[in-house]
């Protein structure tokens, strides 16, 4: 079997057998592939899409390729899995949440991934934060704390660590087979009784529409159940930042606002929509509307702030109640009216610009650079109206061009536009 042949085939549109997507994937795992050879690999893929049974076929391979999380304690094992966005925190928020109502969420997460952020390198804005945990590890902070936020272990689908940076740097994200493989994978090695999906759609997300969105739900889902795992999902809005903040430190800072039973109205709604999913999954309530309001109640007196910053402190993390961010520059509007859209790619390709993202999988990544939002879609518009804040250490030419990208994502318009709908099938 050759790689090119197999390659040629999957460019002219040909069903891939599961052996030649194994010798694929296992080759490029164990370096007898070349990377530019899986690069090309992986954009056939993107271009021709993969069907049901290539997609499984993909899914088991890197599950396979390595070893899985073992069940620690009786207590129900859980996780949520967003498929990204601007400005996209809840997993910060939800890990220690859950974990409050005696649910483990052994939560494998990755690294910044085209324009959005990743939970590990927000995460890393704490001094000392481990993402490097190791199966023992994982195992007894989950038996101690209930929840964990990690990189994969190098024994744990070391096939998705690879296509996961890979695809990164080549322009192949946004593929529904790819998506899947990688996320059900690293999901379904955490040995879950539960699984709650946040799949966006829009600007600031890899699926531009709520058509591939609801495509990948069903891949994700279809997945997921065929596994032995209860999936659901949320079809959340992306057409304008999450929150108010966008940027490692920025996000984790709102995240705190959050956890002291505060922060920006949709994060919250967000993340206990998602949580509530998950309590229901499990028989911890028997509706969303008996979870909500359990869930607002743990949120809001307390409890999740400290299992949070228990939950740092275990993984090394120095916990501080404000993180610092770099020097703030304000962008005001140039023009009245309204809102109308925020194009998040704009947004996104600034962030990495700034040094809050990679061009490479080698770059360093700043933390303290961001954004932060002070009007949203279908806000009524002053001239001379502070519209958002950057957050940026250059020097004053490079400022300027950056603060200029960050307008031109910003459309104001002269008739009133209606707010954004944040779920979309709630």
């Amino acid at each position: 079997m050759l790689a090119k042949q197999i390659i040629e085939k999957k460019r002219d549109g040909g069903e891939l057998t599961s052996e030649e997507i194994q010798f694929m994937v296992l080759g490029a795992t164990g370096g007898q592939i070349k990377d530019y050879q899986v690069s090309a690999w992986l954009m056939a893929i993107l271009c021709r899409g993969m069907t049901e049974a290539e997609t499984a076929c993909l899914t088991e391979v890197m599950l396979g390729s390595g070893s899985r999380l073992q069940r620690c304690s009786d207590r129900p094992r859980v996780d949520k899995h967003s498929t990204g966005g601007l400005g996209d925190k809840t997993s910060l928020i939800l890990a220690p949440l859950l974990a409050c109502f005696d649910l483990d969420v052994p939560m494998l997460s990755g690294r910044g991934l085209g324009i959005t952020g990743g939970t590990l390198d927000k995460l890393e804005s704490y001094e000392g934060y481990r993402c490097d945990l190791q199966t023992e590890e994982i195992n007894r902070q989950l038996q101690e704390i209930g929840c964990v936020i990690t990189g994969t272990t190098k024994d744990i689908t070391p096939a998705d660590r690879y296509l996961y940076a890979l695809r990164d740097v080549t322009g192949t994200v946004p593929s529904v087979a790819l998506i899947t493989g990688s996320i059900m994978s690293k999901k379904l090695a955490e040995s879950l009784d539960a699984l709650v999906l946040d799949v966006k759609w829009g600007s600031g997300a890899f699926m531009r529409s709520i058509q591939q969105a609801r495509e990948l739900e069903s891949s994700l889902i279809q997945t997921g159940t065929r596994m032995g795992v209860v999936t659901t999902s949320l079809l959340t809005d992306m057409n304008q930042p999450l929150g108010r903040m966008v940027g490692n430190a920025c996000e984790v800072n709102e995240s705190l606002d959050v956890l002291r039973g505060g922060g920006p109205e949709d994060v919250r709604e967000l993340t206990l929509a998602l949580a509530a999913e998950l309590l229901v999954s499990t028989g911890r309530a028997t509706s969303q509307q008996q979870a909500l309001p359990l869930l607002q109640k743990a949120l809001d007196d307390g409890r999740v702030l400290t299992r949070y910053q228990s939950m740092i402190e275990a993984q090394g993390g120095k916990f501080r109640e404000h993180l610092p961010l770099a020097r703030s520059h304000t962008l005001k509007a140039s023009q009245s009216g309204w809102l109308a859209t925020i194009e998040g790619s704009t947004l996104g390709h600034a962030i990495v610009a700034m040094g809050g993202g990679r061009n490479q999988q080698s770059d360093p990544v700043d933390q303290r650079v961001g954004f932060e939002f002070m009007v949203r879609v279908g806000d009524q518009i002053e001239s001379g109206q502070p519209l958002m804040r950057v957050f940026y250490d250059g020097s004053s030419s490079q400022t300027e061009t950056l603060i200029c990208q960050a307008q031109s994502a910003l459309t104001i318009v002269d008739t009133p536009t209606s707010p954004l709908k944040l779920i979309a099938n709630h």
